[in-house]
């Protein structure tokens, strides 16, 4: 059962998204030992700022129309969905930065969607894969803290990976990640320990399921 797994943290020590995820992908391993594994670091390997348009615009055009520059960015574009399709197994780790979609997710999913595989009047390649989705938070967003709502990445990504691409999809959450590195949560210490048992939980027990599951046919 291969599995493909995503990175978008800009960090890779003490990356808590990575950590949360390492534990998604060690369970999945146990079910798994001789499976590969397609990784693609978008936080540290961005995809060309340019891409998308290119791959846009290269796609309303037969191929000997395309500019190189447009010719590459389709190809990206495949080789992107490919990873996808190839997979049997799906493990994204999407940190939330600045109360929004890191840019290099958002670049990603936008470049995926050009290709015609992936189009909403298609055959929904994807539908029924299992996945999973890791994303932190360096505060506390959740229902009735302060900042409550102030989470505009979340909903957005299971949007795509649910409703849009139709995966099988389970979410690890963490909260507080920057308690122990911003001395203003300091007061929340415990709490952070309590939540980062929870998230643990949660990751181990999705990695189990994500190992033993089979997409739907």
């Amino acid at each position: 059962m291969s599995l493909f797994r995503l990175d978008a943290s800009i960090r890779v020590e003490g990356s808590a998204s990575r950590e949360i995820a390492d534990i998604v992908e060690a369970e999945w391993r146990v079910g798994n030992p001789a499976a590969p594994v397609t990784r693609r670091h978008i936080g540290t390997e961005p995809l060309p700022a340019g891409a998308w348009a290119s791959a846009v615009a290269g796609s309303r055009l037969d191929a000997e129309q395309r500019t190189p520059e447009e010719a590459e960015a389709v190809a990206l574009a495949a080789t992107l969905v490919d990873e996808l399709i190839d997979a049997e197994a799906l493990l994204f780790a999407v940190p939330l930065y600045n109360f929004g979609v890191s840019q290099h997710f958002k670049a990603w999913v936008d470049l995926v969607l050009t290709d015609p595989r992936m189009s909403p009047a298609g055959d929904a390649p994807l539908a029924g894969k299992p996945a999973v989705l890791v994303t932190v938070r360096g505060g506390n967003y959740s229902a009735g803290t302060p900042r409550e709502g102030w989470d505009h990445a979340t909903g957005w990504i299971r949007r795509i990976l649910e409703d849009g691409w139709h995966l099988d999809l389970r979410v690890v959450e963490r909260e507080f990640t920057l308690v122990g590195v911003n001395p203003m949560l300091d007061g929340f210490t415990e709490l952070a320990a309590e939540l980062k048992a929870t998230a643990e939980r949660d990751a181990l027990e999705h990695g189990r399921l994500l190992g033993s599951h089979r997409a739907a046919a």
